[in-house]
């Protein structure tokens, strides 16, 4: 396995900076609230998800922003088929002006169900249609133009303003963290066991970099969170959660590569919930994350598993990463 040292790229950057929470709610009102009240417990970036009808991230975002300081957010992921480039690009700059420099916007092409089950937009070769995405996303957002005529995107126009926004891509299979090693400014991964990312993910990401002559983007790993010690009720807890990944083909497919094959109704085995789970008390629960991010890991996106009470434990969570 090719090497990755994370101790010189983050140099002097405490382990908290390299630490996110993801927030989420039954609506926009509640989400903020989470977000500030992470910023005060000491949490330096959170993460939303955009699920497919579920409120806006950039919008949470907008607002969020002017009841905060300093603390970052990102987006894993905003979908790419629903929403056309410049107008995710538009979203962009507005936030950049109330905020610069504390988005991160992550994108990816989701999946098959979400995509042509509940929107209708066929979905066919989604690494190539994220790649022009990308492409487009790029030249706007870094470069003030963007000239592109392929096979999605048929987009020319000039830009007002530039924001240099870091763009980073969902990845899942091996090929999409070499074309994330390629185009983008981070990997976001999702459900996937530390070993797959270190064995597997982690050298093609390294290996799309070097293809293009570029240094290596960050790795942000999603490591689902839960604190408690009572085994039975994290696994209920983390199938309820987690479960519906195993009926998603590229999941699947990701599980098998991982050693952890699913059934075939899509049911995912106790073995790979333990193998995704960080649990156990606060002390356990941050030192595991201590050695995640030695590991080769360059930054955690971890999302709480309410087992007893899931409100307190997100926010014992938020107080765990605060004091990292």
């Amino acid at each position: 396995m090719q090497q990755h040292d994370t101790s010189s790229a983050h140099a002097g950057v405490s382990l908290k900076e390299r630490v996110g929470l993801v927030v989420a709610g039954a609506d926009a009102k509640s989400i903020i609230a989470q977000i500030v009240a992470a910023e005060a417990a000491g949490v330096r970036q959170v993460w939303i998800t955009q699920g497919s009808l579920a409120s806006d991230s950039l919008t949470l975002f907008a607002v969020a922003m002017t009841q905060t300081s300093s603390i970052r957010m990102g987006t894993a992921i905003v979908p790419t088929y629903p929403r056309h480039p410049l107008a995710l690009v538009q979203q962009t700059l507005t936030i950049e002006d109330l905020a610069p420099g504390r988005l991160r916007l992550g994108v990816g092409p989701s999946h098959r169900p979400v995509i042509e089950g509940v929107y209708g937009i066929p979905m066919q070769t989604p690494l190539a249609h994220a790649r022009e995405y990308v492409e487009v996303l790029r030249g706007a957002l870094w470069d003030g133009k963007v000239d592109v005529h392929g096979t999605f995107f048929n987009v020319k126009a000039t830009l007002p303003r530039t924001s240099r926004t870091p763009i980073l891509i969902s990845a899942l299979g091996e090929g999409a963290f070499q074309m994330a090693g390629e185009i983008s400014d981070g990997a976001i991964s999702w459900v996937c066991p530390a070993p797959y990312l270190l064995e597997r993910a982690l050298p093609a990401l390294i290996a799309g970099a070097a293809k293009k002559g570029r240094p290596a983007p960050p790795l942000v790993a999603h490591i689902p969170v839960a604190l408690s010690t009572d085994r039975p009720a994290i696994l209920q807890a983390a199938r309820q959660q987690l479960g519906y990944y195993g009926k998603l083909p590229f999941y699947a497919s990701m599980f098998a590569q991982a050693g952890f094959p699913v059934a075939e109704n899509g049911v995912m085995s106790d073995a790979l919930f333990d193998s995704l789970v960080v649990s156990g008390d606060e002390a356990t629960v941050a030192s595991r994350v201590k050695g995640l991010l030695t590991s080769g890991l360059d930054e955690l996106l971890l999302m709480p598993i309410g087992v007893a009470n899931p409100e307190d434990e997100q926010q014992r969570l938020a107080r765990l990463i605060g004091q990292l």
